[in-house]
């Protein structure tokens, strides 16, 4: 199989950023690393043990400690697994899967039993909701509630908006090397300035082979026949997946949705402190 990194330097400069920013959360962690059908995936464990279990997974072109990052504090009230979802720059398997058919969902099955995790939450953003919703399309067994932000696969933007503010730039970076390019992207898809998502993207964009296969959208039959708990969590001023829309289909195609949240001010990456309400609005769940 031919590698993701486009060569051994680049992907030695995106493991080393990972190794930072896992570095810089300052959190006491164990690394785990699971043979799937799929392939090698790596999980990092933080938070207590004898605490419920919640895995989180972070979005397209990310990475586990970024999914830690947007979810920090929850490891107060949870034992914390974070993913390294697969054919992402991380340090699970380069395995692409199809977003078109159950394997996503039959992987993060595999990932919760290889685990031994029990009635576990489940929490994503953006990729990571499409990863969530795979599996809830696959099977509901042994998941208790899930908590969706931003996720793909409900609905998408105005495409031609997604080219002129999303792709064009990525690809002009690519092209010139220039950061402005990279600012450009940013600063439509992040609600703050992010001095790491800048320098990881820049990095990913030169380096890593990404995926521009076009997200599907779940149909009324498959979302109707999940029985999970959703709460969904939505940005108004989201590019990739606009907040109101997704909430109006939601509501029309989910039976068991439990909570709709829209972040008024937030695009489609939040800021600290919507990432704060996110984290306040799982724990009160639990407490």
């Amino acid at each position: 199989m031919e590698s993701l990194y486009k060569s051994e330097t680049g992907k030695r400069e995106i493991l080393n950023l990972y190794n930072q920013k896992l570095k810089d959360l300052n959190i006491n962690y164990q690394n785990h690393e699971i043979e799937t059908a799929f392939g090698k995936t790596n999980v990092i464990v933080t938070g207590d043990a004898t605490k419920p279990p919640i895995l989180v997974v972070h979005g397209s072109n990310g990475c586990a400690p970024i999914a830690l990052e947007a979810y920090s504090g929850l490891e107060s009230h949870f034992q914390v697994f974070a993913v390294d979802v697969l054919a992402q720059p991380n340090k699970s398997a380069e395995t692409r899967l199809s977003m078109k058919n159950e394997d996503y969902g039959k992987w993060l099955h595999e990932v919760i039993d290889i685990l031994e995790l029990k009635n576990v939450t489940l929490a994503g953003f953006s990729f990571g909701g499409l990863v969530i919703l795979k599996a809830l399309e696959f099977k509901d067994a042994n998941i208790n509630e899930v908590f969706l932000t931003a996720p793909a696969y409900i609905v998408n933007g105005n495409p031609l908006q997604a080219l002129f503010k999303v792709f064009i730039p990525m690809k002009r970076f690519m092209k010139s090397k220039k950061t402005k390019y990279v600012e450009r992207f940013l600063k439509e898809v992040f609600t703050e300035k992010d001095d790491f998502a800048l320098q990881f993207l820049s990095t990913v964009f030169l380096h890593f082979k990404m995926d521009f296969t076009p997200v599907p959208l779940i149909n009324r039959r498959e979302a109707n026949a999940i029985k999970t708990p959703i709460t969904l969590i939505t940005a108004k001023n989201d590019l990739m997946f606009p907040g109101e829309k997704m909430i109006k289909r939601a509501n029309r195609i989910f039976p068991s949705l439990k909570k709709t949240v829209l972040l008024k001010h937030s695009k489609h990456v939040q800021n600290r402190n919507d990432n704060k309400r996110i984290v306040n609005l799982i724990s009160d769940e639990f407490e």
